[in-house]
């Protein structure tokens, strides 16, 4: 299992931008397929975005396509999800995770190792 620790939540209004990072602890993401998901309260969570190990492919969940950008380093130690257009339904706990799989992964049950989440608060 990978360590894996979130960065760059917190509160803003509508229309703000943010940029979320995950990182792992003393070794590189780059052997695997990422993926960011978000939980809302008493919600399950869900699928925001996924990158493959060369970032040559993506994917995202259709209410955050054009407002969010998933992307990973070179060095591979490092994904991001830029946020742009914050909306108040985009609040939640947002995670990155890990999968050995080489497809783009939307599944939670798919992703093996996950991060203790970072919380995202919109206000209208």
């Amino acid at each position: 299992q990978v360590q894996l620790v979130e960065s760059g939540g917190g509160l803003v209004q509508a229309g703000d931008s943010l940029r979320l990072s995950c990182a792992a602890s003393r070794r590189t993401l780059a052997p695997y397929v990422m993926g960011w998901f978000r939980q809302a309260p008493g919600k399950e969570r869900r699928f925001v975005a996924s990158i493959t190990r060369d970032s040559a492919g993506t994917n995202y969940e259709e209410s955050v396509k054009g407002r969010f950008t998933i992307s990973r380093d070179n060095a591979g130690y490092t994904v991001h999800l830029q946020m742009n257009n914050l909306k108040p339904e985009d609040t939640a706990v947002y995670y990155c995770a890990t999968t050995r799989r080489s497809w783009l992964e939307m599944r939670p049950q798919a992703y093996d190792s996950w991060g203790q989440g970072t919380q995202v608060t919109v206000s209208s």
